[in-house]
């Protein structure tokens, strides 16, 4: 008797062993981000993206929104970006916040908001857990938003220190802007090239030389064929043939990158700040459209690897305050005046500048500087201009051919031009304003930017969140420790 409840007694035991087995093997393993996409485009609020998608539906002569790559994506949040210090936010303090989830003060790289201790970015760790690692840019590769994520100094603008902290990250990838202020403000310092160099990067300058590698020679810094001021690559709409446009970098960063243990890729498209920061809203939206043709790289190779990868594109910040919709049109748009602008606002200022070194060194008039506002912009040619328009093109020809500004006080002065050629400022904006754009600032603002995401965990960026969740989402999708 027993011996017969010992056997049943073990027999349930296996049962139940066997049980609890198959239960486990049956459990769905939790899914791993092995391939993460980090895009940030700069300065991009919703209103630039619904421009972009306005813009394109306006050029096929609709009435709508033609959805862009990142509208597409499954899930959408908003973000919050204040600083610690300022409810209006930098580059520098929200993309610590997007790198490393703390929330710093202004001007800040990758530093608490006291400026005494570094903060570590997700790639830093993502690099650490044995995954490739690319940081992608259109402006300097040690501009604010790159810088934060393998650098850590008290102030944005230590340009020539931040380039030297670039090979200590040990990241596998930067590109595609160069380094700004390579050998220091004054031009006087040791090539920060060359400490690359020396601690195991190769540069790779041109797409010929980066599009001909089969595979990633070890460490490397991609620098654009031609770069503009500050070390950045020339907005989409002046680039050439010899250019090459974000999304064919970032298609070609994928195939190098692309490995057993997984990548992690930054992408920004900084750019869009810049072309906001000058209200320049052709220019902004081509870059806007440029960067989501990017993420649509992003989306093809998900593709391929459905269950592994994330994807998440957010903003920094947004900046200008622009608008779909203003004062002058009221309820009107006519976006397709856009297409005739050919030129972004700082090459329209070097023509002006080349018009006024070469036809203005005794006298000039303001009628002869109307075909260059004819072929750049379509002002006074397809764009037809009334009085007022030349009254307002009249005054600040004089303020920047003779240097004759409208007011004696500076800020005045500002609030008509900002701080850029006053000429350049004016028709530029002047084509915004009649295509049914409208601007508030000349810098950033602090209303929240949407979080878009696809893939592993992406139902987590739904909902209000503040900028410092996002990239602890990020990590939690790729099983890494916070």
């Amino acid at each position: 008797m027993f011996k017969k409840i010992i056997t049943r007694f073990a027999l349930v035991i296996i049962l139940q062993s066997v049980s609890i087995f198959i239960y486990s093997a049956e459990l769905p393993t939790k899914p791993k981000a092995k391939y993460v996409f980090y895009f940030i485009g700069d300065g991009m609020g919703l209103a630039q993206v619904s421009a972009a998608e306005a813009f394109l539906a306006a050029h096929e002569g609709q009435i709508r929104f033609e959805p862009l790559h990142m509208s597409k994506l499954p899930v959408i949040g908003l973000s919050t970006t204040y600083a610690t210090n300022r409810l209006i936010t930098c580059s520098a303090a929200a993309g610590t916040a997007l790198a490393s989830g703390f929330k710093t003060s202004i001007n800040t790289i990758g530093m608490n908001d006291s400026r005494t201790s570094p903060l570590y970015s997700i790639a830093t760790k993502a690099k650490a857990k044995g995954m490739k690692v690319g940081i992608i840019t259109t402006v300097s590769i040690n501009h604010a938003t790159p810088a934060v994520f393998y650098a850590h100094r008290p102030d944005r603008n230590d340009y020539y220190e931040i380039a030297l902290q670039l090979p200590e990250s040990g990241f596998d990838l930067f590109g595609y802007g160069g380094i700004k202020d390579a050998k220091g403000k004054n031009n006087d310092l040791a090539d920060a090239y060359d400490n690359a160099v020396s601690n195991g990067y190769k540069i790779i300058k041109g797409q010929e030389e980066f599009l001909s590698l089969k595979e990633i020679p070890g460490k490397i810094i991609v620098v654009n064929d031609r770069l503009e001021d500050d070390e950045s690559v020339p907005f989409i709409i002046d680039q050439t043939p010899k250019d090459m446009p974000l999304s064919r970098f970032v298609e070609k960063s994928i195939q190098l990158l692309d490995n057993p243990e997984g990548f992690f890729m930054m992408v920004e498209g900084g750019l869009i700040d810049w072309a906001c920061h000058s209200n320049d809203a052709a220019t902004a939206i081509k870059e806007v459209i440029d960067f989501d043709m990017a993420i649509g790289a992003a989306m093809e190779f998900m593709k391929l690897h459905p269950e592994e990868t994330l994807i998440v594109v957010t903003a920094d910040h947004e900046t200008g305050g622009m608008a779909l919709g203003n004062a002058l049109m009221k309820y009107e748009s006519n976006l397709n005046l856009l297409s005739y602008q050919k030129v972004s606002q700082p090459v329209l200022k070097q023509h002006f500048q080349e018009f006024r070194n070469t036809k203005c060194k005794n006298e000039c008039q303001f009628e002869e500087i109307f075909p260059i506002l004819n072929k750049d912009l379509g002002l006074g040619k397809e764009i037809p201009l009334t009085g007022y328009d030349s009254a307002q093109l009249k005054l600040a020809f004089e303020a920047s051919i003779t240097k004759k500004m409208p007011y004696d006080n500076d800020e005045n002065n500002y609030l008509l031009y900002g701080d850029e050629e006053p000429l350049a400022v004016i028709a530029i904006k002047m084509v915004s304003e009649k295509s049914g754009i409208g601007w508030t600032t000349w810098a950033h603002t602090a209303i929240p930017v949407p979080i878009r995401a696809k893939g592993v965990n992406k139902e987590k960026f739904d909902g209000y969140i503040d900028n410092t969740k996002i990239p602890k989402l990020i990590l939690e999708a790729m099983d890494i420790p916070q």
